[in-house]
């Protein structure tokens, strides 16, 4: 694979990564991992729009950031070729096919959930979506729980969010807090693990080159920075205003806009990590869905390109179609899916335009700060606890009675099917949208023939 001899390739203008970045949002499935090998090998190796070396730098970024990393990966690169309205194309794409599609399968999952071939294909999923959570705490705890500290701090968020109800952002501070302190003392503890390296396969000249000069545009300076922070801030605080003044504080559509506002800060360790917060928030404290229809939701974004964050596209649609006072319960719904993805994503692009330039002129690789190390390995107790809760849910959907016995309200098919899924992942690899399809085809024999 060594060709350094070839040629520079064309600059590619705004209209070739237009389609480019909106063929991307349409089969950018497989969670992070499968977007960001997606985009190395288009952009790096087929296109080579990028050096890898530059690749990889922006996605050490990326990787330190609260929310999507491959959104912002992709948002980073449409914004070092095309300026800003490259990588509010490129951004924007990634998410809006996603956002598109799980607005039509919410439509169809609240209008046609009680007929019997849907509510085939979500059972099927839903003992598939324990074991993907499973899955995703297994992959990030692999690389994150490297000695007796960090196993410590996810066995104790485990406790923290299970037994003791507290809030996910009190555990993310507490961890941050615990990383901070033990850094003083053992900061090896702390040590960088998940930085990307660079390999030494060469794949030719590339557009954006290792040696090639930061453009003007990418040049760090504190009035850029400053600007597109009041930018940002701005456009969040005009469109909080706007709903408060038109439908009130109180209101589900301004509620849901602060409370995912929030959410959007605290989704280090990808969106697995901001789910319970999102649970607790959506299901337990507004009620905008049941705990059923959460886990519906996952399955449903889980089959969805983009990434796994847009399920809170479904939460607002749900909670939308049930809560907010429209006549038309699908405007509302629409609204509510818009208003949601809005808040969610507009963090991600603010910290791109703001910090982007900033990384531009270091050149350097990042290092994971202790406090993020420990708030990461915090997540992965959390995760396990969403993986608890969901399994406890679908095994005994009457609920846990210790009076009338575990085994006389146990769900012995799904507890079955939830034991083959992990099987299936953990032993066989077996990819997550492959996964999705057996027990999706599974579940609707299930219900026709059983």
């Amino acid at each position: 694979m060594e060709n350094t001899s070839r040629e520079t390739p064309a600059a590619p203008s705004l209209m070739q990564a237009f389609w480019y970045w909106l063929k991307l949002g349409f089969i950018s499935f497989g969670g992070p991992a499968g977007q960001i090998a997606i985009m190395h090998q288009d952009l790096v190796e087929n296109k080579r729009w990028i050096s890898e070396q530059r690749f990889l730098h922006a996605l050490n970024y990326c990787m330190l950031l609260p929310g999507p990393e491959a959104q912002q990966l992709a948002t980073y690169i449409g914004w070092l070729m095309h300026k800003t309205r490259g990588g509010l194309v490129a951004g924007i794409l990634f998410v809006l096919p996603s956002l598109l599609m799980l607005i039509a399968l919410s439509y169809i999952y609240m209008r046609f959930d009680d007929v019997p071939a849907v509510a085939g294909v979500l059972y099927g999923i839903k003992p598939a979506v324990v074991a993907i959570v499973l899955f995703a705490a297994y992959r990030i705890g692999a690389r994150t729980l490297t000695n007796y500290t960090l196993w410590g701090i996810a066995i104790a968020s485990f406790i923290a969010i299970t037994l003791f109800k507290i809030a996910f952002p009190w555990i993310v501070l507490a961890a941050a807090i615990i990383g901070f302190l033990v850094n003083r003392f053992q900061p090896q503890l702390f040590a960088n693990r998940s930085a990307h390296k660079t390999s030494k396969v060469s794949y030719g000249k590339a557009v954006i080159d290792d040696d090639t000069p930061t453009p003007h545009h990418a040049k760090f300076s504190y009035k850029l920075m400053a600007k597109f922070i009041v930018i940002g801030l701005s456009i969040w605080l005009s469109a909080m205003l706007l709903l408060i003044w038109y439908f009130g504080w109180d209101a589900t559509f301004t509620q849901m806009a602060w409370f995912f506002s929030k959410a959007a800060l605290f989704t280090f360790g990808g969106a697995y990590a901001v789910l319970p917060y999102v649970y607790q928030g959506a299901v337990v404290h507004y009620a905008w869905l049941t705990p059923a229809q959460m886990m519906d939701g996952l399955a449903l974004g889980e089959t969805t390109p983009g990434p796994l964050i847009m399920v809170v596209a479904f939460v607002g649609f749900v909670g939308g179609w049930s809560h907010a006072a429209f006549v038309n319960p699908f405007a509302a719904a629409v609204m509510a899916a818009c208003i949601v993805t809005f808040f969610t994503f507009l963090p991600s692009f603010l910290f791109i335009f703001v910090g982007a330039p900033f990384i531009e002129s270091t050149k350097n690789n990042l290092k994971f700060t202790a406090p993020l190390t420990a708030i990461t390995a915090a997540v992965v107790g959390v995760i396990v606890s969403l993986a608890v809760f969901f399994a406890q849910h679908l095994i005994w959907p009457t609920g846990v009675s210790f009076s009338d016995g575990l085994q006389t309200n146990i769900d012995a098919v799904s507890m079955a099917a939830v034991l083959i899924a992990i099987v299936l992942l953990f032993k066989f690899k077996l990819s997550v949208m492959n996964l999705i399809a057996i027990f999706a085809a599974g579940g609707l024999l299930y219900q026709l023939f059983a």
